[in-house]
């Protein structure tokens, strides 16, 4: 058996570069210091001696951990929706490309009826200093979480936008869900559509109300009417299903195939939907009930979803991407200049998502 090398020291690097070990130091920790030659040398070194720093002895000296601490909620049972898993993943790698890793925590088990508690697992994180900062990634009306980081002076970037609060004076990083849907609305529009219908969240989440805003300005901008083509349930299957069926009927609709949803001149002949999971449940009504699908008003119904996940995917769904990857780096880039500075002002981002058209 061969004998394990031993792992490469910050002094076997120094020694094979040919520079002090202040110098290596730097290349990890202040690059901006060395000139371009040098870095380069150095950096060639440490990946021909596979060096990595000592992450112990890094934190008792700059009093950093490197980890940034990330919340995970329940999954959402009877749904489509892995847009946060395709998030973790970007954000992983973004933080890591900067030498930080991600430490996922959870808020902990919660009894059976009660709410859980925003701020479970962030006290123990803040008093033990174990992470640097946090991304928050639920930013709904009114969120004790980035109020309660705020009051602790715990540093944060969160992934939605301050929607209660303008003059917030934490960063963030935002997809435009109204940009989307609105692209989604005019997608189907262009397609021969005219009655096209809305199935969304109940009222008072400000992302499902941003992102019907989207479907209704570019009705309004097109002149055709809303009226008895929205919806609004919980985000499930079942109640994308159950919607679908409840517009189709009061609308005229029934039984029947082709574009037009039945015999009434008032269904509608396409759904835009706010999420994947009501889509999926859309689809399977319209399958119910021997409804044809297709790209454009005379090949049948039309169905947009809203994540772009591998649900949707793998049934040729059309649906709004959101540039995950993107948020995922601009968080990385937020926290790398809060984190670097005393004085980081305010700041949002606003990204915009794209269309994924396939069958639907």
């Amino acid at each position: 058996m061969e004998t394990p090398r031993t792992p490469a020291t910050l002094a076997d690097v120094a020694e094979r570069a040919g520079v002090s070990r202040q110098t290596v130091s730097n290349a990890i920790n202040n690059p901006d210091l060395l000139r371009p030659d040098t870095l380069s040398r150095v950096r060639a070194v440490i990946a021909e001696l596979g060096y990595t720093p000592n992450q112990a002895a890094r934190q008792l000296r700059t009093r950093s951990s490197r980890l940034i601490g990330l919340r995970l909620g329940p999954a959402q049972e009877f749904t489509a929706n892995m847009a946060m898993d395709r998030f973790v993943r970007s954000l992983v790698e973004a933080a890591g490309q900067v030498g930080h890793q991600v430490l996922l925590f959870s808020g902990g088990p919660v009894a059976e009826g009660e709410r859980p508690d925003p701020l479970a697992g962030y006290d123990d994180l803040v008093r033990s200093t174990a992470v640097d900062a946090f991304v928050v990634t639920d930013t709904y009306l009114g969120n004790p979480q980035t109020i309660g980081l705020t009051r602790r002076g715990a540093p944060f970037v969160a992934f939605g936008r301050p929607w209660d609060d303008p003059h917030a004076a934490h960063p963030w990083v935002d997809v435009d869900g109204a940009a989307g849907v609105r692209a989604a609305t005019e997608h189907v529009h262009r397609r021969g559509h005219r009655r096209i219908a809305w199935i969304g969240w109940p009222p008072g989440s400000p992302i499902g109300d941003d992102r019907r805003a989207g479907w209704h300005r570019a009705m309004s901008e097109h002149g055709l009417s809303t009226a008895g083509l929205e919806a609004a349930v919980e985000d499930t299957v079942d109640a994308g299903r159950s919607a679908a069926a409840a517009l189709l009927d009061d609308t005229g609709g029934g039984s029947g195939g082709g574009s037009g949803g039945g015999s009434g001149e008032g269904a509608p002949t396409a759904f835009v939907c706010a999420s994947d999971t009501l889509a999926v449940g859309v689809l399977a009504e319209l399958d119910a009930r021997g409804l044809a699908v297709g790209g454009s008003a005379a090949d049948g119904m039309g169905v947009v979803g809203f994540d772009d996940s591998q649900v949707a995917q793998v049934l040729g769904l059309t649906s709004v991407r959101q540039p995950l990857e993107q948020v995922a780096v601009a968080l990385v880039e937020a926290l790398t200049a809060l984190l670097g500075s005393t004085t980081v002002e305010p700041s949002g981002v606003l990204l915009t998502p794209t269309l994924a058209v396939r069958r639907t």
